[in-house]
């Protein structure tokens, strides 16, 4: 059975419950469910080594830490890999990637930890003034289910080098790998009782007293844009600083001389990569007039080939989704478009027998005219694309910018100057050139407009978890 990790200790608490396997509904172990006392406990445990350790002042020791922990997750790199394909219904390669972005992350700040500086300077005759960044103090981080382990360690690893102590919520979907994980993170030798702390909750009792506790000083937050609304309400009463990179709806904007050849395998990935439960997934292909036909048909072809199945299952293209709930949920939402929406993919349940037992749902495709509907306003959360056409640059630009999301999007052109004219008038956090879902450590991502506040990887992701302090001090002459 997977535990709760809390100063130091594994705790069984008082619930346990059954991870499911999205590909087969059958129970592949217990883990312990747990709430309010877990969280209070977790806060208590990461308050009392801020205050009472070295932990805060010691660059040192939180490199090697951050170092300690890479190395135990790459020595159990297969060990997670195949969790996350089991539980959490990733396909192999999928699940791969997921890892590989999580060790990287761990060492580089781990340097990050001994490089962070703060400035002085005399700005008067014999006054100085120095600024000194430390760190916020308990940071409480709340994981959603979909990456449980990169998203994880996207928020632990800064908060850690900055010098906070954490207070984490795992997802319950994902109950056998968090404790998988977090056994390989607590095994760095040199990591101080209390400083990462994390308990697993299948509810809704544990997360909201930890962004609503006092002696919480900094919150992050994945997840979708309603909770992370609610999270902002929430943290106001203590002016909580928090973070939260929330829900998306990703423009793809092909252009008349993009290289398709290039482009389908990307735009079917936008749309089936962890079988559409992914902020940054590519829902929405903008086709320019003078390809859509072609691009229509090309898109619609590859969408049909995708094999679905187990994610552990190497000949499988998708996976399942996280469970039947959500499979009845991407269902009828998509029934419910089917009086505006043109399907080009049906999609939906599969009939196999072999597949009749998990949480399968087939890609789907729809053509849609104009923005003032569901299908483009919302997040589906799943496996559903939708298909718009556009004549020039300001109406691809207009259709890009119709929601209230700014997460991603993604522009293909030959053109040299085109992606970079059009990205820059986009309102999104991260836009790719011919390409999408690439990340990387060194360069900040997160979202505009109601797709996030605050960023996580590369510097910024740092400082998110700092304080500024002013220094101020004469000089008495001798």
């Amino acid at each position: 059975m997977a535990r709760n990790h809390i100063d130091g200790r594994w705790l069984d608490g008082d619930r346990r419950a059954e991870s499911l396997s999205p590909a087969t509904g059958k129970p592949l172990g217990t883990y312990a469910d747990g709430g309010a006392r877990e969280a209070s406990a977790a806060v208590a445990a990461a308050r009392k080594a801020f205050d009472s350790t070295e932990w805060a002042h010691d660059r040192q020791l939180r490199a090697r830490v951050l170092r300690e922990m890479a190395d135990a997750l790459e020595a159990r790199r297969d060990e997670v890999i195949t969790s996350l394909a089991v539980e959490n219904g990733k396909i192999l390669g999928e699940a791969t990637f997921e890892v590989d972005l999580a060790i990287p992350k761990l060492r580089y700040y781990s340097g990050l930890a001994l490089s962070d500086l703060g400035a002085a300077a005399e700005v008067s005759p014999d006054v100085y003034s120095f600024s000194l960044r430390q760190p916020m103090g308990v940071a409480a981080v709340i994981v959603p289910w979909n990456s449980p382990v990169v998203l994880s360690i996207r928020s632990v690893a800064p908060a850690l080098a900055a010098g906070c102590t954490v207070a984490m919520k795992m997802p319950g979907q994902t109950g056998l790998t968090n404790g998988l994980l977090l056994d390989i993170l607590t095994s760095a030798p040199s990591l101080p009782a209390g400083v990462l702390n994390s308990f697993t909750e299948s509810g809704n009792e544990g997360a909201p007293l930890l962004v609503r506790d006092p002696r919480v000083d900094v919150i992050s937050y994945t997840g979708s844009t309603t909770v992370g609304r609610q999270i902002m309400r929430d943290a106001a009463d203590n002016l909580t600083p928090v973070s939260l990179e929330l829900g998306g709806k990703t423009p793809m904007v092909v252009f008349d001389d993009a290289d398709l050849d290039a482009a389908v395998p990307v735009l079917t990935a936008g749309i089936t990569t962890f079988a559409g439960q992914f902020c940054m997934a590519g829902s929405r292909i903008l086709a320019q007039r003078g390809i859509a036909d072609e691009l229509r048909e090309r898109l619609a072809a590859s969408l049909r080939a995708v094999r679905v199945g187990p994610g552990d299952d190497p000949s499988s293209d998708m996976g399942p989704m996280i469970d039947k709930a959500n499979v009845e949920r991407v269902s009828r939402f998509v029934e419910s478009t089917l009086d505006y929406a043109t399907p080009i993919v049906r999609g939906g349940v599969p009939t196999d027998a072999d597949l009749a037992d998990g949480a399968y749902f087939r890609p789907a495709l729809l053509a849609v005219s104009g923005t003032d509907n569901p299908l483009v306003q919302q997040e589906v959360f799943g496996p559903v694309g939708t298909f718009e056409v556009f004549d020039t640059e300001d109406e691809a630009v207009k259709l890009a910018n119709a929601t209230e999301f700014g997460l991603a999007a993604s522009v293909w052109s030959r053109d040299v100057d085109r992606p970079l004219r059009v990205a820059r008038r986009i309102d999104a956090g991260t836009v790719w050139t011919n390409a999408w879902g690439m990340v990387n450590d060194q360069f900040e991502e997160g979202g505009f407009k109601h797709s996030g506040t605050g960023r996580l990887n590369g510097l910024r992701a740092l400082t998110e978890f700092q304080e500024i302090k002013h220094l101020m001090q004469p000089v008495r002459k001798g």
